[in-house]
Parts: C-alpha cells; sequence; structure tokens
C-alpha cells in the first residue's frame, strides 16, 4: 500500500531505528542510568541563555503580524544579518540575496537536490557519509555516487576524478564531518576545485552544520573562495544546540552560474516541498543570537576523555579534528556482529554500515561526560571478551 521506494527506504534506515528500539528495550531493563546510548547526533548541551530571553520576548503578544507568513526565502532583516555576519567572519563578499533561511540544513539540502537535479543526474559524495544524503538524493530523482575516501579520511581526489561523468550534476563534501569528524584541508577543497574547473556546471556543496565545533583550531576552508558554482549548507541545531527548532540556511554563492535561475529556484522548492518558509520565531531568534554560542568546548574534554580511553583499550581510530563523533574501527569487518556485542554491556552505538562503511561504528560523544567515564570500562571489557571469544 505504500510505495516501492519507501519501503526500500525503510529497510535501510532500520539499522538506526533498530538502535532506537534497543536503547528503549535496555533502559526499561536495567535503567536509563545504566545504559550508554552514543547512537544519536543530538546536542545535549544547552542553548546560550541569551536564547530564553529571546524567546520570552518574543512570545509576548505585542506585534500585529507576528506569526504570519513571510517571503519564502525568509525574513528579509534576518537574512541579511546573517550575510554580514558571514562576510566579517569568514571573510566572504555576501548579501542578503545569497541567503535562503530553511527548516535546518536536511531542509536546506532538500531545497537543493530539488532545485537542480533531473531524472537519472548524480551527486558524488565521499564515503564514509551521512546516511541521509542517499534518501535524499534519491527523493528528488538523483543517484548518490559514493566514492571511497583516503585511510584518514581525506578526500581522495583522483578517486572523485574518476567518478565524474557526463551525468554528474553535483559533488557533496560533509566537513567537519559525520561520522568520521574530519575536516577537509584548504589543500583538497583547492584540488577539487581545480579537477572541476572543466566541468563549469557541476556544483559543489558543502554541507556544514557542525562548522562551529573544530578542535585545536583546525581552519575550515570556505569553498566559495575556491569554486564559483559554490552551494553551502548550514544549520543553528548545533551552533545554538537547537536541533529540533529546525532553523538553518543556504548560501548560493554571488558567482554561482545561472545565479537568479538557482536563486528563484530555491526559493519556491522551499515552497513546494511544504516548508513554505523556515519557523518564524526561530528565524528571529537565529537573527538575535547570530554571535551567541553555547560552550562548545565541553566537546573538546568529551573527545579528549573518549579518544584517550578507546585507545589505551585497543581500539584503532583517527582522531577527530571537528563535530562530536568518533568513527570507531570494528575489530572484525563485520561491524553489525560487534555494535551487537557491544549491547551486551549496555552500549549503543551505530555501525559503519550505516554510513556506507562496513567494519566501523560511530560513537556520537554529545552526551554528559560522567557517561562517558561510566562507559569506557565496558568498552574495554567488551573488546578483551570479543577477542578472547574469537
Amino acid at each position: 500500500m505504500i510505495s516501492s521506494t519507501l519501503k526500500k527506504n525503510i529497510k535501510n534506515s532500520s539499522l538506526i531505528r533498530k538502535m532506537f528500539e534497543k536503547g528503549e528495550e535496555l533502559r526499561k531493563q536495567f535503567g536509563p542510568e545504566n545504559v550508554f546510548d552514543f547512537s544519536l547526533g543530538n546536542p545535549d548541551l544547552p542553548p546560550p541563555p541569551q536564547f530564553y530571553q529571546e524567546l520570552k520576548k518574543l512570545a509576548t503578544p505585542n506585534k500585529i503580524n507576528q506569526h504570519a507568513y513571510m517571503p519564502n526565502a525568509g525574513y528579509p532583516k534576518v537574512r541579511e544579518k546573517i550575510a554580514k555576519h558571514l562576510s566579517k567572519k569568514q571573510n566572504l563578499q555576501l548579501k542578503k540575496e545569497n541567503i535562503i533561511l530553511t527548516c535546518g540544513a536536511a531542509g536546506a539540502l532538500n531545497v537543493i537536490f530539488k532545485t537542480i537535479l533531473n531524472p537519472g543526474e548524480e551527486v558524488i559524495v565521499p564515503q564514509p557519509f551521512f546516511v541521509e544524503y542517499k534518501f535524499y538524493i534519491e527523493n528528488h530523482r538523483g543517484k548518490m555516487k559514493p566514492v571511497k575516501t583516503n585511510g584518514d579520511f581525506s578526500l581522495n581526489i583522483n578517486n572523485i576524478k574518476k567518478a565524474i561523468t557526463s551525468k554528474t550534476k553535483a559533488i557533496l563534501i560533509n566537513s567537519p564531518n559525520n561520522p568520521t569528524g574530519k575536516i577537509y584541508q584548504e589543500k583538497e577543497v583547492k584540488n577539487l576545485a581545480q579537477i572541476l574547473k572543466p566541468h563549469k556546471k557541476v556544483y559543489l556543496i558543502s554541507d556544514e552544520p557542525y562548522r562551529a565545533i573544530v578542535y585545536n583550531k583546525i581552519k575550515i576552508p570556505n569553498i566559495l573562495d575556491y569554486y564559483p558554482n559554490s552551494l553551502v549548507v548550514n544549520s543553528f541545531s548545533k551552533t545554538l544546540s537547537l536541533p529540533g527548532e529546525r532553523i538553518g540556511y543556504l548560501i548560493v554563492s554571488p558567482k554561482c552560474y545561472s545565479f537568479e535561475a538557482v536563486i528563484s529556484g530555491a526559493t519556491i522548492s522551499n515552497r513546494i516541498l511544504g516548508y513554505v518558509n523556515a519557523p518564524a520565531l526561530m528565524q528571529k531568534i537565529a537573527g538575535s543570537l547570530i554571535n551567541a554560542s553555547p560552550d562548545l568546548n565541553k566537546y573538546t574534554q568529551r573527545k579528549n576523555l573518549f579518544v584517550k580511553g578507546l585507545l589505551d583499550s585497543g581500539y584503532n581510530l583517527v582522531n577527530p579534528e571537528g563535530a562530536f563523533y568518533i568513527f570507531c574501527q570494528s575489530p572484525t569487518k563485520d561491524d553489525l556482529k560487534f555494535v551487537e556485542h557491544l549491547q551486551k554491556y549496555n552500549i549503543l552505538v551505530v555501525p559503519g554500515t550505516s554510513f556506507g562503511s562496513p567494519g566501523y561504528f560511530r560513537i556520537a560523544y554529545c552526551v554528559p561526560e560522567k557517561i562517558i567515564k561510566k562507559a569506557l570500562p565496558k568498552f574495554k571489557e567488551a573488546l578483551k571478551n570479543f577477542k578472547l571469544r574469537g
């Protein structure tokens, strides 16, 4: 009674759904304090104090049309604030006309794919990749084309170059990356732009919801500086710890090929997809809190604690450079088997198979530090017993 495509998507997303169900089962059996759930990238830091002040102020019924429609691209004043902020912070030349406010980064990506994709056109995506990308691309009649990255999860430019065909419409990168925490360096972005030069109508899309969560002062290059046909996606989900409020934005490069058509297409796609516009209150809050942030340094402490504990226990991993994920190597290529083994110790993680990379598992450390400390001995015990059993 439902579409065959949706049936396939439900089946493919069952691994993450299974983690949710298993978590509920374990919490009922052992109590929430004895279950170590690292499956979901759900920021636990409270929003900055200014959020509640601004929300209270906005909730006071003192303005006409406070909750009315606005232009589909979002409030012009808010878009202007974001453009000025980004221009100053990232040394860009942006105006409000380059910005479209969206229902989170996911909404922005769907708006992009609705705007640019014709049936059968391909989007090249470095692997590992965020699990939803495939669903988004296929939903807009496109085809995702995964390409392997290097051993440290950096971009393999040669693999990307080989993957480009006449069907290629876009390359989608995610930096800092989910699930690996990898940041693509300036040299990688330059090389990527270089191989795209002969393909002027291919879009370079950068998904950057974790841009504010960076370790060791690593700089994230701005793709708009290196390739004219660029689109950038961002969100306030992590920068303001508001994932459930669904507020983000899309940047269209001023140098983008057929700029007016892309902006017009993305604006109407916002409406056609049923978003109509980003939430009115959250738009205003995002504009008012453009320089605010929760204490993101807490992620640094958690990352360092987790990485040291896992390495000391015998796990292999690449130290993440940003975001709040560790993509850890499984002691067996059958990551599903090891993830199931971890559940015996009340540990919930997501298998790498979900991200197109079997043999790994993802840990989301956006949880209180006490949970990490309590879980680390369990990780050690699980690995030791798994090797002994094997």
